[in-house]
């Protein structure tokens, strides 16, 4: 996948907004592989919808919205089951741990899907990170700032031609918001894919090659 393409997307709830409130919702953009983004927004602006929508999560909406040239409203259950684990990854704003696991085992879930990572790569995160002393310990038991960072390996454990994050660093000092912001580039860039990060206010300082407002 080398383009993902909203062309005049409008969620139902905005449908009666007014087009100049937004540069991607009733507008006709493109986002590229290999180019990172920023898109900020305003609380209730539809962030999350938005990547509700990239991984066929919702379809309430108008307009179109293509993976390169294919419009994914005819895509079935396989086909986004596939997108998501080969093509799309999502840090979630939520997390979406399983509490009762350990830090690995909740990572290894993904990636006995997607055999990407070794132990040895996995391990090397837990320990770039910070939590490699939290391998063995259950999520629950775990900051919500230690959580953050197994989540980011957990979304970095499969290959991806865009890695969406979803309003990233609220529970972060500035210290490791950084730290993760340099990992997650470097595996972007390793990877050639594209980076779209939304945010309701802190988010990773990156050098964007577009911000665009939702």
């Amino acid at each position: 996948m080398n383009r993902i393409r909203f062309d005049h997307v409008v969620p139902e709830v905005f449908s009666d907004l007014p087009v100049e409130a937004s540069q991607v919702w009733h507008h006709d953009i493109s986002i590229e592989k290999g180019q990172s983004y920023l898109l900020l927004a305003d609380s209730g602006k539809g962030k999350s919808t938005l990547c509700s929508y990239l991984l066929g999560y919702r379809n309430d909406y108008s307009g179109r919205l293509l993976f390169d040239d294919d419009d994914v409203a005819g895509y079935d259950i396989p086909r986004w089951t596939e997108v998501r684990q080969k093509h799309i990854s999502l840090l979630f704003q939520e997390l979406r741990l399983f509490p009762e696991l350990t830090a690995y085992e909740n990572i290894e879930i993904k990636n006995t899907l997607t055999h990407h990572l070794s132990e040895a790569s996995i391990r090397q995160w837990f320990e770039r990170l910070g939590i490699a002393d939290k391998w063995n310990a259950k999520v629950g038991k775990m900051s919500f700032g230690q959580q953050q960072r197994v989540a980011m390996i957990r979304a970095l454990s499969q290959p991806f031609d865009f890695l969406l994050v979803d309003e990233p660093i609220s529970h972060l000092d500035d210290s490791n918001a950084q730290l993760m912001g340099t990992l997650i580039q470097e595996e972007v860039d390793k990877q050639g894919a594209g980076l779209i990060v939304t945010s309701i206010g802190k988010h990773f300082q990156m050098d964007y090659n577009h911000t665009l407002q939702l």
